[in-house]
Order: structure tokens, then C-alpha cells, then sequence
């Protein structure tokens, strides 16, 4: 996922587990009614392409769409991931806004149909504590009292399933091995127990994919954890395949951080010794220059740039044009 990076971990770790159906599915089947749940078929869960969020909400939400029979019709399932840590009362008129964004996009995409198709939509929270927010969307509106029986079928309604992973303890959480670690660790970070034995739970970790394991990883080393206490914690783990693992992957992250320093290092290095041969070349030329000029210089990273500027510092006229070329 190219648009996700180290600056949104929250996000790259729900997508990358989440997008799987399978991970997906077994997670969201447990958190429905029976009466509900049992009338999907889970087995033919699909990932739809795209995302519904508001543009101000791209830093602290993301949202999966799936798709999947209910009873005889096709039916949607939007989740949509908070890891905004306060409440939002008003998260109702969201969904409503991605919901009918959802529908308007499959209407585009089935442009010969009759009905729009069911959303179910699902709010999964990584906050710190119970929002005790209104899940139906009719509670949001003010209606006169007197007449909600009157005005209950001329409004709209809806309502939505709202986890929040505060709420529920790490034990109850249910799935995939997958599925179950990577929430079981957006929970933690939160309540800062990212090196506690509910993650570092042995008999969980080997069952779970490597390379899930790999993000798990790259995730807690991403979060501001004690190292010392996260090294004793790997050299205490008792099940000698996961310790090896573990140890074999951290080493791996640790040697990528290592060549990504000496590597912007060494393109530092470069771009300082451009920068000082534009200022070298001008003060042979042109005797002392102002400070705010070589201020601007070493602004400048770019090496094509340097050169260009390192040819021009050679060929202007005098210092002000120069700094105009800038």
C-alpha cells in the first residue's frame, strides 16, 4: 500500500491486516448478532476498492469496504477504523456522508440497477476511553417533542455498530491469530502496554503469519517503547521458534533503519559539500558574502540544483545576480 507509510503506522497495520477478508470476516462475525451474522456469507467476503474518508479526517480514520451476500441480495459492510483518542458525538453525520458516498459510487458502477444495496456500517475505535456516543442517527436530530411517532417516517435513520477496543478486554477480542494480535497492539499502544504478555502471548504469536509478525514488529519499533525492557523481552520469550523469529526480524529492522541513516548520511554529506563549493566560489569571486545568502545555500538539498547553482556562481556577473537566480 504506497500511500500508507512509517507516518501513518496506525493505519498501515489495520490495512494490512484488515484488508484480508478472511481477517476481516472472522473478527466482524464475532462482533454481530447471530441473527445477523448467521445470514452472511462470510466466505464470499470481498475487498472493494477505494476510501470514503473526508479529506481533514485522513490523519486519524481510514475505511475498508467489503462486500458479500446477505441472504439472496449482495450486501456492503463499511468499516471504518478511528484512531482519534476523544469522542465524536457527531460520528453519525459522518458515516452518513460515507454512506452516501458509497452508494453514489455503486450507483456509477451499476448504472442499470433498481435498488441500492444494504450497508452495514461499523465503527472500530482506538480510544482511550468509552465515548458514549449515539449510534442512531436519529437521536442526532431535534425533533419536537410531541412528534417523533409522527416524524419517525419522514426522517432518516440509521444505525451503527460502534467497538471500542477500550471497552473490550484483550481476551475477548476474537478472529484470526492475525486479526486478534494486531488489534490486541492498537488497543495496547493506547493503554501503553505494547511490551505486556497480552501481546507478547506466546501461544498467539506462533500461530500467527511472518509476515504479519514482520508488521507487528515494525509497528511496536515505530512507537516510543523501552528497548531495553522490549531486547529482555525477546530474549524471554520460552518458545525457541518465536524467539528466533523475533530476534531474526527485529535484526532485520534494526540493519534497514541503519542503511536508511547512512544513506540519507551520505546524501547530506553530498549536498553539504555542493552547498560549500557554491559559497567557495563566490567568495574567491566576489569577497565576503552576506550571511543570509549562505543561509539560503544550505537551505538547498537538491544536488541538481547545487549544480546548477555552482555553474552560475562561475559564470554571473556579481552577487546580486546571483541571488536572483535563486
Amino acid at each position: 500500500m504506497p500511500e500508507e507509510d512509517i507516518h501513518h503506522p496506525h493505519d498501515k497495520l489495520f490495512k494490512a491486516g484488515f484488508s484480508d477478508p478472511a481477517h476481516a470476516g472472522a473478527f466482524l462475525r464475532s462482533q454481530l448478532p447471530e441473527v445477523l451474522s448467521s445470514r452472511i456469507a462470510w466466505e464470499a467476503l470481498q475487498l472493494e476498492p477505494g476510501s470514503y474518508v473526508d479529506s481533514q479526517f485522513r490523519e486519524s480514520e481510514s475505511d475498508l469496504l467489503f462486500c458479500a451476500p446477505f441472504g439472496e441480495n449482495a450486501g456492503l459492510l463499511y468499516l471504518l477504523f478511528e484512531h482519534q483518542r476523544s469522542r465524536d458525538s457527531w460520528m453519525g453525520l459522518r458515516l452518513l456522508r460515507y454512506m452516501i458516498r458509497i452508494w453514489e459510487s455503486w450507483r456509477r458502477n451499476h448504472p442499470d440497477a433498481k435498488r441500492l444495496p444494504v450497508i452495514l456500517p461499523i465503527v472500530l475505535a482506538q480510544n482511550e476511553g468509552r465515548w458514549g456516543i449515539a449510534t442512531r442517527f436519529r437521536d442526532l436530530l431535534d425533533i419536537p417533542p410531541g412528534m417523533e411517532e409522527d416524524l419517525g417516517a419522514d426522517v432518516p435513520d440509521f444505525r451503527f455498530r460502534l467497538i471500542e477496543l477500550s471497552e473490550m478486554p484483550f481476551q475477548k477480542i476474537a478472529g484470526t491469530p492475525e486479526g486478534i494480535l494486531i488489534l490486541r497492539v492498537l488497543k495496547a499502544d493506547v493503554s501503553g502496554e505494547l511490551l505486556g504478555g497480552d501481546v507478547w502471548d506466546e501461544s498467539l504469536l506462533a500461530r500467527v503469519s511472518r509476515d504479519v509478525f514482520e508488521l507487528v514488529l515494525r509497528y511496536l519499533l515505530s512507537r516510543d517503547i523501552d528497548m531495553t525492557t522490549f531486547r529482555r523481552k525477546v530474549k524471554s520469550i520460552q518458545q525457541a521458534e518465536v524467539r528466533k523469529t523475533t530476534m531474526t526480524l527485529a535484526e532485520q529492522i534494526r540493519q534497514e533503519g541503519l542503511n536508511q541513516g547512512l544513506s540519507q548520511g551520505r546524501q547530506e554529506g553530498v549536498s553539504r559539500g555542493r552547498q560549500e563549493d557554491v559559497i567557495e566560489v563566490l567568495e574567491i569571486r566576489f569577497g565576503e558574502i552576506p550571511e543570509g545568502l549562505k543561509t539560503a545555500i544550505s537551505e538547498v538539498q537538491d544536488i541538481d540544483h547545487l549544480k546548477q547553482m555552482h555553474r552560475e556562481a562561475i559564470r554571473c556577473a556579481d552577487v546580486e545576480s546571483f541571488t536572483r537566480m535563486l
